[in-house]
């Protein structure tokens, strides 16, 4: 049976480590990597990736031919077909240990749901970003922000999206 998948944090630095990994996967993987992940996926340095976060998304995700989502502020989700999408959110509510995970869980959800991998990964990353700014304006700071404050505000967010 093949099923997509959405790797994120230690899987992505396993997978760096299997030789021809991206071969491995079939091809509606999604891959959610910051750019020290990137960086172990690639060989290329965080400051490479960081010159030119669009161009490394591109081109990575044509030739491992899955779809990745190069997390940080402007998040880049390029799909193998060369269609890319910035989400215009830039928040250090993000930047905490968990909220990655949140992300996978909703681009999980939207795959369960037969939302295409590049599709659910958009929606995904902008429903994350806009719960990170909801979170971040219900606590008044971004260093207060957790993972659950990001997932108790995504409820909001879809409501208002509907």
């Amino acid at each position: 049976m093949k099923l997509p998948i959405v790797c994120d944090a230690d899987g992505l630095r396993h997978l760096a480590a299997i030789p021809d990994w991206h071969k491995k996967l079939m091809d509606t993987a999604v891959l959610t990597p910051h750019p020290g992940e990137m960086s172990a996926l690639t060989g290329a340095s965080v400051a490479e990736i960081q010159s030119n976060r669009q161009e490394f998304a591109g081109k990575y995700a044509k030739e491992w031919r899955h779809v990745v989502v190069l997390k940080g502020a402007f998040t880049i989700i390029a799909a193998p077909d060369g269609r890319q999408t910035i989400i215009p959110v830039a928040t250090s509510a993000l930047a905490r240990a968990g909220t990655g995970d949140v992300l996978a869980g909703l681009i999980v959800g939207l795959l369960a749901q037969g939302v295409s991998a590049y599709e659910a990964a958009v929606a995904g990353a902008y429903i994350h970003a806009q719960a990170g700014l909801r979170a971040a304006d219900l606590l008044g700071a971004t260093a207060s922000v957790l993972a659950r404050d990001v997932l108790a505000s995504i409820s909001e967010i879809l409501t208002e999206l509907r």
